[in-house]
C-alpha cells in the first residue's frame, strides 16, 4: 500500500477512536440533546478530527493535544452547568414558551426566528392538527417542542375511567435477531432456550427463519419471520 494512503488510513482510525472515547466521556446528553455549548463543542471537535485525518502540515500530537484540550473545556463547562444554575442557563439556554393559554406568543417566535410553518409541523408530528387543542407549547433546550393539550382534548386513561390496571407490564426483551438467539438476554431474564424453541416450533418455524422475536411489555411473544408472505406490499423499494 502507498505510504501516503497508509498514513491517511492510520490517521482516520486514530481520529475515529479518539472521538469515540471523547463522545463516551462527555455522555449521552451531548450526543442526543445539543445545547449551545454542546453544539459548539461538537462542531469544533469535528473540525479538529478532520484535520487529524487529512492535515499533514500539522503533527498528529499537536492535533491530539488540541482535541484533548477542547474536550477538557467541554467537560469542564458541563460540570459547571451541573453545579451552577445561572451558568447552566447561559451555557445551555433555557426553554421558551411559544403558546400560553392557547395564545401564540409572537414576540418569542420572532426572537427564536421560528416560523408558524415550523410550529405547525412540530405540532403535526405530535398528532395535533388544530392549534385550538394546545394549552401550552414550549421549545426545549434540545430544539424539540413539548405540548400540553387543553383538558378537553386529553386522551382518556384507565384512571379516568376508574378501571384497575389488570396487566403487569415489563420491559421488552429481544430474544432473536437476524436468525440468531440472543443468549445473554435469555440468561439475564430467566428465560430458557427450551421454552423459546417450543414457542418457535408452535408457529412452524425454526430459529434461522426468524428475523426478529421479542417478548413484549405485556408478556406476549412477537415473532417476525424473514418470509412476510405479502403478495402486494404497500411500499417496496
Amino acid at each position: 500500500m502507498d505510504s501516503h494512503i497508509f498514513d491517511i488510513v492510520l490517521r482516520s482510525v486514530l481520529a475515529f477512536a479518539i472521538i469515540m472515547v471523547i463522545a463516551r466521556t462527555l455522555g449521552k446528553p451531548t450526543v442526543a440533546q445539543l445545547t449551545y455549548h454542546d453544539f459548539v463543542a461538537t462542531i469544533t471537535l469535528g473540525a479538529i478530527t478532520a484535520n487529524l485525518t487529512f492535515n499533514k502540515q500539522t503533527s498528529v500530537w499537536e492535533l491530539i493535544t488540541a482535541l484533548l484540550t477542547f474536550s477538557g473545556i467541554a467537560y469542564f463547562l458541563m460540570y459547571l452547568a451541573l453545579k451552577n444554575r445561572t451558568l447552566r442557563k447561559w451555557f445551555s439556554g433555557q426553554p421558551t414558551v411559544l403558546i400560553q393559554d392557547g395564545k401564540i406568543l409572537e414576540n418569542n417566535m420572532r426572537k427564536l426566528k421560528l416560523t408558524l410553518d415550523t410550529l405547525n409541523q412540530e405540532l403535526r408530528e405530535k398528532n395535533i392538527f388544530n392549534l385550538e387543542e394546545v394549552q401550552y407549547a414550549v421549545l426545549e433546550l434540545n430544539g424539540k417542542i413539548s405540548v400540553l393539550r387543553k383538558p378537553k382534548y386529553l386522551p382518556v386513561t384507565r384512571k379516568d375511567l376508574k378501571l384497575k390496571p389488570n396487566i403487569r407490564q415489563y420491559f421488552p426483551i429481544e430474544l432473536i435477531m437476524d436468525g440468531q438467539i440472543i443468549e445473554d438476554n435469555l440468561k439475564d431474564n430467566g428465560i430458557t432456550k427450551e421454552w423459546l424453541l417450543s414457542q418457535v416450533r408452535k408457529r412452524g418455524l425454526s430459529i434461522e427463519k426468524i428475523n426478529y422475536a421479542v417478548k413484549s411489555s405485556n408478556g406476549s411473544l412477537y415473532i417476525d419471520p424473514f418470509e412476510d408472505h405479502i403478495s402486494q406490499p404497500i411500499d417496496q423499494e
